[in-house]
């Protein structure tokens, strides 16, 4: 597929992706590998149309069309940022994938399956997906300490993205418990980045320039 390397943190919200990403690429950095971190949806034009229905709500917008732009938005990722940062032999760190599309649309009843399938047409499989574990309610307390709750955030709907994400089954996913503390939880993840670095030597020598590429801070 690529010289680089695709890790993917998926989880519901609260689960503690930002600050476990931030961890990841600071560690692989300091170890001396080329990292880019992405986030999605992305800030381009249909990323920015998500946004909106994060913030202001669906306002009766179908999850059908709601899932065309998630298409669009990471059609987009994939052409502008993540094949070429993995081109380059980058580690790409992706907060969010489709794994969060099969999930969050699914549970609003759309057909997983089905969105795996399209997704797969353009989007690379990762190399390590990452699903940090937390009960949905544990992930609510945490997102409500932090900031005030939107529509999106019911107990009820996120138990459905819950379930969904409990029956993925891919060979490349890992599932860690998020609900130790940070730094138990990086040792986890640590413990599943390693091998594949080991298993994969020479895939990151590559020292070819990759500044277009629109790459996320994560504070």
């Amino acid at each position: 597929m690529s010289q680089g390397l695709l890790i993917v943190f998926e989880g519901l919200d609260g689960a503690g992706k930002t600050t476990q990403i931030r961890l990841l690429a600071a560690r692989l950095r300091q170890e001396g590998y080329n990292v880019v971190c992405l986030k999605e949806p992305t800030n381009g034009p249909w990323g920015q149309k998500l946004r909106q229905i994060a913030q202001h709500g669906r306002q009766g917008i179908p999850p059908e069309t709601e899932l065309e732009w998630f298409l669009q938005d990471r059609r987009e990722d994939v052409e502008q940022n993540i094949r070429p940062a993995l081109a380059c032999g980058h580690i790409v760190i992706l907060d969010r994938y489709y794994f969060s599309t099969m999930a969050y649309q699914g549970a609003l009843g759309c057909d997983s399956e089905v969105i795996r399938q399209r997704n797969e047409v353009f989007a690379p499989p990762p190399h390590l997906l990452l699903l940090l574990d937390i009960a949905p309610h544990q992930g609510l307390q945490r997102v409500q300490q932090q900031r005030q709750l939107d529509g999106f955030e019911r107990l009820d709907y996120l138990q459905g993205v819950a379930a969904i994400f409990a029956r993925m089954d891919f060979p490349y996913l890992r599932r860690i418990g998020a609900a130790a503390s940070p730094e138990v939880v990086q040792a986890q993840i640590w413990q599943e980045v390693q091998p594949l670095l080991e298993r994969n030597p020479g895939a990151l020598s590559s020292t070819a320039s990759c500044g277009h590429i629109k790459e996320c801070g994560h504070g």
